[in-house]
């Protein structure tokens, strides 16, 4: 797929304020600093489309990017960051929540785990939260460049078996890094084959 045209749309606060849009949107969320807005960057090769910054839990609202002028890119806010006050935690729950199990136009959710981790709970509890919801999702590990490729394999690998665990089939999966733009190929014919019918 060749990106021709990339662009920001509107920031909205709740799904009732997402645009009213027939076009397939792909929604992309993880854990605060995991590199989401980089990744978004690189999938679009536009360089300052989605904001990035060093302080985790930026993204507090759903940004939505037109691709194309054919289907959108949804930046999510991230999950998990602690420096957040109960009250503010909750109500991005509560967001995501809305806007993953009520927006029909999403077509698929992109979950991102960082690839330099051991499995992390937060992650796999979302991940079976999607499952029990009937959510269709995929994995995209990221940052893999911070890291030995062995590394970053033996990670992924530990990450699966542990979904394993719970799940009879696995989802599809894409290992990925901003910086090299490793995975950029897979993501984007991914996206096209679901935009064609043939997912």
């Amino acid at each position: 797929m060749i990106i021709k045209k990339a662009e920001f749309v509107v920031s909205s606060a709740d799904v009732g304020q997402c645009p009213q849009t027939r076009e397939f949107e792909y929604a992309f969320i993880g854990r605060s600093n995991v590199g989401k807005s980089s990744l978004i960057n690189m999938l679009t090769n536009r360089k300052g489309l989605a904001k990035t910054s060093s302080m985790p839990g930026k993204t507090m609202l759903i940004n939505h990017f037109n691709i194309n002028g054919e289907w959108y890119i949804v930046d999510l806010p991230g999950y998990g960051y602690a420096k957040r006050s109960k009250r503010e935690q909750d109500k991005l729950v509560e967001m995501i929540h809305r806007y993953v199990l009520m927006r029909q136009q999403m077509a698929n959710l992109f979950v991102l785990i960082d690839s330099r981790h051991e499995p992390q709970r937060i992650d796999l509890e979302f991940i079976e939260w999607l499952g029990e919801n009937g959510i269709p999702f995929s994995i995209v590990f990221t940052k893999a460049d911070k890291q030995s490729h062995g590394k970053t394999l033996m990670n992924v690998r530990a990450f699966l078996t542990k979904l394993e665990e719970q799940w009879e089939e696995l989802p599809t999966h894409f290992v990925t890094s901003a910086e090299t733009g490793e995975g950029r190929d897979a993501v984007l014919d991914y996206i096209e084959a679901i935009n064609r019918g043939q997912e």
